[in-house]
């Protein structure tokens, strides 16, 4: 068994400014949009190097919405940055009326997405985003898993042509994937081949089914672990292809278990493979204030609730 180890925790939103400094060296028609909070974006390295390629709009997501839709009429691919609730729930109206509805070619950047964005509790604590935002027509989803890969998401998703959600985090997580690694949007990421369970992660989660993996192979148990990084449009093929060896799944995000990553996975398999399936998300909650770790035990996010869903899981093949 393939085993993943990290010698550096650092927090994904800073991977989405790292990539937003990097788009701005090498692509010129990249504009970033923010709403009053360049810091919590990591948008400052973008904003020395190109000032005159940066809007602050305040304490205004809806009008951002909108300038950035317009931005895109002239050519340019704009970057909005606020945090996930104020990405989505608080301008909902304005993505899908003049974003989602004409295709228009903006990235909306969400961070502190989620129950780890602690002690701000559950006014901030989106765990409805995802379900929002993949039920958009013609809208990529992306939840990467650390810094490598949220950096090289945001540095891909330039070059895709039509309305993309971006999703990351506060906390500092462990960086397990590759600083070179290209950013294939749609394309699961198989880390560990099993045979007796499948364990789908998006986002933070992804660690964790790591070390659930690790745990599970000590007691006898061969769990395939796959990163669903791009939750719209979904790998289909990897999900079928895996639990047709496995006979079983456990799906694994920071997120609703209504709408989320696991809705769409248990929609594939009702369609092409009936299979026996466990949920480890938030049930139908709101968060409250917390550290992210609390929260995350508290709730049931954790490689401790991904291996007890898959001993419940196994035991229904």
């Amino acid at each position: 068994m393939k085993t993943y180890t990290y010698t550096e925790k650092k927090d994904t939103r800073s991977g989405f400014g790292a990539g937003l400094a990097e788009l701005g060296r090498t692509n010129p028609n990249v504009v970033a949009l923010c709403a009053d909070l360049i810091g919590s974006l990591k948008m400052n390295e973008f904003i020395d190097e190109n000032p005159e390629r940066f809007f602050q709009i305040g304490i205004a997501e809806a009008n951002m919405m909108g300038i950035a839709a317009g931005l895109t009429i002239g050519g340019k691919i704009p970057f909005t940055g606020t945090f996930a609730n104020f990405s989505t729930g608080r301008v909902y109206d304005q993505i899908r009326q003049s974003i989602a509805y004409s295709g228009k070619n903006v990235k909306i950047c969400a961070s502190h997405a989620g129950l780890t964005l602690g002690e701000d509790g559950a006014t901030h604590q989106i765990l409805e985003d995802i379900g929002l935002m993949k039920m958009l027509p013609g809208m990529v989803v992306i939840n990467p898993c650390d810094y490598n890969q949220t950096k090289a998401a945001t540095i891909a998703i330039a070059d895709y042509d039509g309305p993309v959600y971006l999703r990351f985090g506060r906390p500092s997580v462990p960086i397990f994937t590759p600083a070179d690694q290209k950013f294939e949007i749609g394309k699961a990421i198989k880390f560990t081949e099993g045979t007796d369970v499948t364990i789908v992660a998006t986002g933070h989660l992804v660690w964790e089914a790591l070390e659930a993996s690790k745990v599970l192979n000590e007691a006898g148990i061969s769990a395939e672990v796959i990163n669903i990084h791009t939750i719209k449009p979904l790998d289909n093929k990897a999900i079928l292809d895996s639990v047709a060896k496995t006979g079983c799944i456990v799906t694994a995000e920071e997120h609703n278990f209504l709408g989320g990553l696991g809705e769409s996975v248990a929609r594939v398999l009702a369609l092409h493979h009936p299979t026996p399936q466990e949920f480890v998300a938030t049930n139908d909650t709101f968060g409250e204030s917390g550290t992210p770790v609390q929260l995350m035990d508290k709730y049931g996010l954790n490689s401790d609730a991904i291996i007890k869903a898959v001993l419940k899981v196994i035991k229904r093949k």
